[in-house]
């Protein structure tokens, strides 16, 4: 189980991350680029992911993952924070970064 205020660290924690609010909830970006977003009550977040990604996490745990509304079809995953181990839930925040980041800061994540 994850709360809303450990995804909240764990995605500022990435290089150069930054929260603005949006849409009446919380966006987690790199520059003006979108990885992450949630509110605290909703009980789930929505992580940037391939469509590839996305069909793996939402046929091997279903009760985790689900398709996001309006961005699911670019791959995005809702997670239910509930269900998701935070170890889980921090592998799928620093790969939606990394997709987003520019290439230059992905040593200081890859410990290069």
């Amino acid at each position: 189980m994850v709360t809303f205020d450990q995804f909240r660290e764990m995605a500022l924690a990435l290089p150069q991350a930054h929260e603005q609010p949006t849409w009446e909830q919380l966006t987690l970006r790199v520059g003006k680029k979108i990885f992450a977003m949630g509110s605290p009550e909703s009980g789930r977040v929505c992580v940037k992911a391939t469509k590839e990604e996305q069909a793996e996490l939402l046929a091997a745990a279903p009760e985790v993952y689900s398709f996001a509304p309006y961005v699911g079809r670019h791959g995005w995953v809702l997670v239910a924070l509930a269900e998701v181990g935070p170890e889980e839930l921090g592998e799928l925040l620093t790969e939606a970064w990394r997709s987003v980041a520019p290439r230059r800061l992905h040593p200081q994540v890859d410990g290069e």
